[in-house]
């Protein structure tokens, strides 16, 4: 078990393009960062194969998720239920009441982890959002670091960590389909 950040990024570091805004959540031309897990025209994962589908697998397997306001609110809230019913952990500045029963607002990243993580049980804890991120980095309550490298250049917008220093441990690299290379880190501590 452990706790995993999940992004997808551009050649050049980026995790959205430029122009970033609540009905751009990805920004221009952001969405290509996501079209290896939704490479149907109905943005169906059903239509994913070999190693692509058998990482989207793995990080559908989660037991927990801990995500920021600008992660969710431009999906939604993920209407409420982003893996199969497990526990949504929001982190937020501001106190909100979840119309969701599975989402739950906190304030703090070392309580929202430290929850997700006893949520998650045996599972991991799925990580979404460049703040989140940044802030469980911080923190030292970031285990390991999945990258999926998407072989386009966007040339600008928002980075993953910016000012960051973590060394880290190479766990595993795979060459996916379409010519994503997913690889893992676990953060040395």
């Amino acid at each position: 078990m452990a706790t995993v950040l999940d992004m997808s990024m551009s050649l050049d570091g980026f995790v959205a393009g430029p122009n970033e805004r609540p009905d751009n959540g990805l920004g221009d031309g952001g969405e290509r960062l996501h079209e290896w897990i939704f490479p149907a025209p109905d943005h169906k994962a059903a239509a994913l194969s070999g190693v692509n589908r058998e990482v989207f697998d793995e990080l559908m397997a989660t037991g927990a998720v801990v995500a920021g306001r600008g992660t969710v609110e431009p999906a939604d809230y993920w209407n409420g239920d982003h893996h199969d019913g497990v526990p949504i952990f929001i982190l937020s500045r501001t106190r909100t009441e979840s119309r969701w029963p599975l989402v739950r607002f906190m304030d703090d990243v070392r309580a929202a982890m430290t929850e997700a993580t006893g949520a998650a049980g045996e599972k991991d804890v799925l990580v979404h959002g460049v703040t989140v991120a940044r802030l469980a980095l911080a923190a030292g309550v970031l285990d390991e670091l999945q990258v999926h490298v998407v072989p386009v250049l966007l040339g600008r917008g928002r980075r993953l960590f910016e000012e960051q220093h973590a060394e880290l441990e190479r766990v595993r690299v795979l060459a996916g389909e379409d010519g994503i290379v997913h690889v893992r880190y676990r953060i040395r501590r």
